[in-house]
C-alpha cells in the first residue's frame, strides 16, 4: 500500500510576494515571463499584491477586463447561477443558454453562436466551420480547402494556430505543422486577392492586430476585405477576440467600417473576467454545416458561462462603454502624442487600446513595464520595444491621466 500524500494547505497564502515568486520556479512550467508582481486582490481598475501595495491595471487581462476587476453587475450574475446550476455540459439543455445566444446573435447582427471557452477554441473551431463549409457549400475538392491570413497574426498558440503563426517563437519546435494555410501581408488588399483562389474557404484576420502591437489597418482595408471575400465566394473570418465588444470604442472594431463578416470571434471579454467564454457567431448558411456529434465542448455553453455572458452582453447593450471608450481614448491619443519625441518613437491608438513604440535609448518595452511597475501602474510589453495600454473600461480620465504622468516620468 503506498504512503498517503496530504496535499497542500488551501488556506490563505502568508508568504511574501517575493517568496511566492521562489515558489512557482521548480512546480510551474516556464511558459510565461510575468512581471515581479503578486496579486492578491482587485477591484475596478486596480489591483492590490500580497504587501498591499496598490496598482493602477493598464492591461486589463489583454481586454478579457473590459468592465474592470469584479464588476458588481458580472459578480451578482456569478453568485446568483452558481446557487442554481453551473454545469450541464451540452448533453441536455439548460435554461440559460437561449437567453445568452439571443442576445449575442443580436448584438451582433449575426444569425446564430457556437458557444466555446478559450479564446484559441473559437479560432479552431472557425477553422474546422470554414473547411466543412467549403466542401459542402462551396464545392472544394476534398483537403484541399486553404485559409488566408496576415502576417503577424496572433490568434492563439495550438498546434494548428501556430502553423500560420509568423512569430518564430511561438512556432520553433513545435513542428510538423498543419497544411492548408497562406500567409498575406497585413493591410496589403492586393497581396490577399493574389493569395485568394478556388480552393480558399475563408480569409481570417485581426480588425486590428493586437499581438502585434496594436496596429491598425488603412482606412477602407475591412471594407476591401469584405468585398473581396464576397466578389471570391470565400468567408470573411473576423477574429475580435482582442478587439470586441467596446474596446476601440464601438462593440466591435468592424463598426468603424460598417462591415458584417460571415463569422465573428468573439472571447476574453465575453467572460467578464470570471470564467472564460468564447464564442463562433456567423450566418445560419454558415453554422448549418455542423451537424450533431461533428464538433463539442464539455463545458462550452456551460450555464455559469451562459449567465456571465449574458450580464455582459446586457452591460454592452447600454452602450455606456463604447462611449466611455470612445471619449476617454481622445484623451489617451492626446496624452500620447505629447510624448512622441520624448521617449516614444511613435504610437498606435483606437478607443482605450494603444500600442507605444519605446525609444530604444530610454529602454526596452520591459524595462519600461518594470519602471511603471515601480510607479503603481501595470502594463505589458510585445516584440521588444511596444508597450500595450489597454485599461478596463471603467477607467475614469483621473486615473487615466495619472497612468500617463507615470509614463512620461519613467520616459524622462
Amino acid at each position: 500500500m503506498t504512503d498517503t500524500v496530504t496535499p497542500p494547505s488551501a488556506a490563505p497564502e502568508t508568504r511574501s510576494s517575493e517568496q511566492l515568486i521562489r515558489a512557482e520556479a521548480p512546480v510551474l512550467a516556464r511558459n510565461y515571463h510575468p512581471l515581479p508582481v503578486v496579486v492578491a486582490r482587485a477591484e475596478g481598475t486596480w489591483v492590490e499584491d500580497v504587501e498591499g501595495r496598490r496598482y493602477l491595471d493598464l492591461l486589463a487581462g489583454y481586454s478579457a477586463l473590459n468592465f474592470g476587476h469584479r464588476h458588481p453587475a458580472l459578480i451578482e450574475a456569478a453568485h446568483r447561477q452558481l446557487d442554481e446550476l453551473t454545469l450541464t455540459s451540452r448533453a441536455f439543455h439548460h435554461d440559460r443558454l437561449a437567453g445568452f445566444a439571443e442576445r449575442l446573435a443580436a448584438l451582433t447582427g449575426l444569425d446564430m453562436v457556437l458557444p466555446m471557452n478559450t479564446s484559441a477554441e473559437a479560432v479552431e473551431s472557425a477553422v474546422k466551420v470554414a473547411r466543412k463549409w467549403a466542401y459542402e457549400v462551396k464545392g472544394v475538392a476534398p483537403d484541399r480547402a486553404t485559409i488566408v491570413v496576415a502576417d503577424g497574426n496572433f490568434h492563439g498558440r495550438t498546434t494548428t494556430i501556430v502553423s500560420f503563426s509568423t512569430d518564430g517563437t511561438a512556432r520553433a519546435g513545435f513542428g510538423p505543422f498543419t497544411p492548408g494555410f497562406r500567409v498575406v501581408p497585413y493591410n496589403d488588399l492586393a497581396a490577399l486577392e493574389s493569395a485568394v483562389d478556388e480552393t480558399t474557404a475563408a480569409v481570417l484576420i485581426e480588425p486590428v492586430q493586437g499581438e502585434a502591437g496594436v496596429v491598425i489597418p488603412d482606412d477602407g482595408y475591412l471594407t476591401g476585405v469584405r468585398e473581396l471575400t464576397r466578389r471570391a465566394g470565400c468567408l470573411f473570418i473576423a477574429d475580435e477576440i482582442q478587439s470586441g465588444l467596446g474596446r476601440t470604442g464601438r462593440t466591435l472594431a468592424v463598426d468603424h467600417e460598417g462591415v458584417v463578416p460571415d463569422m465573428l470571434l468573439l472571447g476574453k471579454a465575453l467572460g467578464g473576467g470570471i470564467v472564460p467564454v468564447s464564442a463562433v457567431v456567423a450566418r445560419r448558411e454558415v453554422l448549418s454545416v455542423l451537424g450533431p456529434g461533428e464538433h463539442g465542448s464539455t463545458f462550452g455553453g456551460n450555464p455559469l458561462s451562459a449567465a456571465i455572458g449574458s450580464a455582459v452582453l446586457d452591460l454592452l447593450a447600454t452602450g455606456e462603454f463604447q462611449r466611455r471608450a470612445a471619449e476617454l481614448g481622445e484623451v489617451l491619443d492626446r496624452g500620447l502624442a505629447g510624448l512622441v519625441g520624448a521617449g516614444v518613437t511613435g504610437y498606435r491608438a483606437r478607443g482605450l487600446w494603444a500600442g507605444v513604440d519605446i525609444d530604444p535609448a530610454i529602454g526596452t518595452g520591459r524595462e519600461i513595464s518594470e519602471r511603471l511597475l515601480a510607479e503603481g501602474v501595470l502594463v505589458k510589453d510585445t516584440h521588444g520595444s511596444t508597450v500595450r495600454l489597454a485599461p478596463p473600461l471603467t477607467i475614469t480620465e483621473e486615473e487615466l491621466g495619472s497612468a500617463l504622468t507615470a509614463l512620461a516620468k519613467v520616459l524622462a
